[in-house]
């Protein structure tokens, strides 16, 4: 009897034990790892086509491992298999695989054979995570930041409104005073009727002709110098600062990311403009960074009032993007960009030769790009200004087979090691016009 109700305890033990593993065992699974390893790992290796909670090139892999073990049976000596080589797993005939082969466009999968089970592990650990949630601050945050702004000191408003009511009590004083030194003057029988004789100011001066002649050639002076320099501002723009159609941060690209200015304005090296880059440069990187991180768009909001998120969703409308299904429509539309630097069209300025023959960085004539929010201009592009730097600006021309032979020859001429680019001819008016 006794053995019975123990091998009736041992298999009740037995089924518990069964039921609390296959309970457990999946999240007891997905905890091998280390999931802030994972997450350098994923960064460095699947970032390029996976999102967690967003479909891009590849799935989104939020719980990937518990979703196929619900969904398909299957476990992770499957992820293996599949992450280290998904082609040999397509050519095995494995269903699943040829599923996601076939639903993202016949694309295999990169291998990754030099990734351990380990470093596996600890990916598919940051993909069991949950995801943050990022609470918005309350309110506005534009009309926060005009309120924080305006915490540190008195409104402007209020200030002027102080001074007009403090300018009503001085002329109220002024005249309740004048009103009673009338009122003794008349008890005491004062006259206040003028009595002086003396010439008025105004007749004095014009009867002195020699005062006439001088304010006469000094508002002339005075006159013409006024209008030379509203002349000579005639087509300089500097500081002009357009709003583009579509917001670019240069802030955020150039200096933030430290992307090479010649990465989008390619045309720079090899031709006389700059050019403006294809949306097609732009989608190199936005088809997969679709959104910002949440504490740039507050600051975005914030300081400049801008949504970067939403601009992103404008360049998807241009190029015909549809970011839900990761491929376009066709359905595009031109995006009329505003030109921010001008030359006359008598003025010639080839960028190679200064980019690629005389080595110039971009941020001698367009300034610290890095670190504008919104683009501007940023020097005057006047002829002055270009002939001042042609005149201080030394030409380079070590390992600079194009200038060997016209230095040497110049460097005699001149006496000198270095040569400007006025020494170069850099001041020939045929350089610069036709």
């Amino acid at each position: 009897m006794k053995q019975v109700i123990h091998r009736k305890l041992s298999r009740n033990n037995l089924r518990l034990s069964l039921i609390f593993l296959l309970t457990f065992s999946t999240s007891l699974f997905a905890q091998k790892g280390d999931a802030v390893v994972g997450k350098s790992l994923f960064n460095a290796n699947c970032i390029a086509c996976h999102k967690l909670d967003k479909k891009m090139t590849g799935p989104a892999l939020r719980k990937v491992e518990s979703r196929l073990a619900d969904a398909e049976g299957l476990d992770r000596e499957w992820l293996y298999n599949w992450i280290k080589n998904s082609s040999g797993v397509i050519k095995s005939g494995d269903a699943y695989a040829n599923k996601i082969y076939s639903e993202f466009n016949g694309v295999a999968m990169s291998a990754f054979p030099t990734l351990t089970n380990a470093d596996i592990d600890n990916i598919l650990a940051y993909t069991a995570t949950e995801p943050t949630v990022v609470t918005p601050p309350p309110g506005d945050p534009t009309a926060q930041a005009a309120n924080t702004s305006s915490e540190g000191g008195i409104s402007n408003k209020i200030i002027l409104g102080a001074l007009g009511v403090l300018f009503a009590l001085l002329a109220g004083a002024l005249f309740l005073v004048n009103k009673t030194l009338r009122r003794f003057a008349d008890a005491k029988g004062v006259s206040l009727a003028e009595t002086s004789s003396r010439t008025p100011i105004w007749k004095a001066f014009v009867q002195n002709q020699f005062l006439v002649f001088i304010t006469a050639i000094g508002l002339l002076l005075a006159s013409a110098y006024f209008v030379y320099g509203f002349l000579m501002q005639v087509g300089v723009n500097q500081g002009y600062e357009p709003i583009q159609p579509i917001h670019y941060s240069h802030r955020i690209h150039a200096g933030d990311n430290g992307i090479d200015c010649k990465y989008c304005h390619s045309s720079a090296r090899v031709s006389k403009h700059s050019g403006i880059p294809s949306l097609n440069v732009c989608m190199n990187c936005h088809k997969s960074i679709y959104e910002v991180a949440p504490e740039t768009q507050a600051e975005g909001l914030a300081e400049f009032g801008v949504d970067y998120n939403g601009e992103i969703k404008k360049l998807y409308n241009a190029v015909g993007w549809d970011d839900a299904d990761q491929k376009y429509t066709g359905e595009t539309s031109p995006v009329k960009w505003i030109q921010i630097h001008k030359l006359p069209d008598f003025a010639y300025f080839n960028h190679s030769q200064h980019v690629v023959v005389g080595g110039v960085e971009c941020q001698t004539c367009h300034g610290p790009v890095e670190e504008m929010e919104i683009m501007y201009q940023h020097a005057p592009l006047t002829m002055g200004w270009c002939i001042n730097c042609h005149r201080e600006t030394n030409v380079k021309v070590k390992d600079n087979v194009y200038y060997t032979k016209i230095h040497e020859q110049l460097s005699k001429k001149y006496g000198v090691e270095n040569l400007t680019a006025a020494q170069m001819g850099g001041l020939e008016c045929g350089k610069c016009h036709y």
